[in-house]
């Protein structure tokens, strides 16, 4: 009964694709295409994200860390995380190995959410295709408005979690 427990998501998603290509074969082949398209994304993907992880961890000091993102990192931390999220390209499920590794290494939590809400929702490639699509007057108020936006939701966030409510995350004082 304890492995079937454990298994319940991947038993359960088995039947779905099973009820799938009962009724709806051709649904049930686009959507086995696209679940594998998203595997081999993700094989593609991780592994280079565990290694930037690990060097991470090994070559930049937690007082490094602490001082540009930390508790007492003020503006220029919000610029570093903010900095920091808008230049990689990828999917957001990449950055969030990144985000508890500095965090593990002390970084602030608004900073780390301001960090993964400039990783979704403002990239520069992305900015400049928006721009040459949309004009850079809805560019430009948009990306100022999703600014507000991370910095208050990051703020939101500190307040209401704390490091001890994060699994995986030690504070480290």
């Amino acid at each position: 009964m304890n492995m079937i427990k454990k298994f319940m998501a991947p038993l359960i998603l088995a039947l779905v694709y099973l009820g799938l290509a009962a009724w709806l074969p051709a649904t049930a082949l686009r959507s086995a295409e696209v679940a594998v398209d998203y595997t081999r994304e993700m094989v593609l993907i991780i592994p280079p994200v565990f290694i930037l992880m690990g060097l991470l961890q090994v070559w930049i000091p937690k007082e490094k860390i602490t001082a540009l993102i930390g508790k007492e990192s003020g503006v220029k931390g919000i610029l570093i995380s903010f900095f920091m999220g808008t230049i990689p390209t990828g999917p957001l499920y990449m950055a969030f190995p990144l985000a508890g590794s500095l965090l593990q290494k002390g970084a602030r939590t608004s900073n780390i959410v301001i960090f993964l809400g400039a990783w979704a929702a403002i990239k520069v490639p992305q900015l400049i295709a928006e721009t040459q699509f949309l004009g850079p007057s809805y560019t430009a108020l948009r990306f100022i408005l999703t600014l507000i936006a991370v910095i208050i939701i990051g703020r939101t966030m500190e307040k209401v979690i704390t490091i001890k409510d994060l699994p995986n995350i030690e504070e480290k004082e």
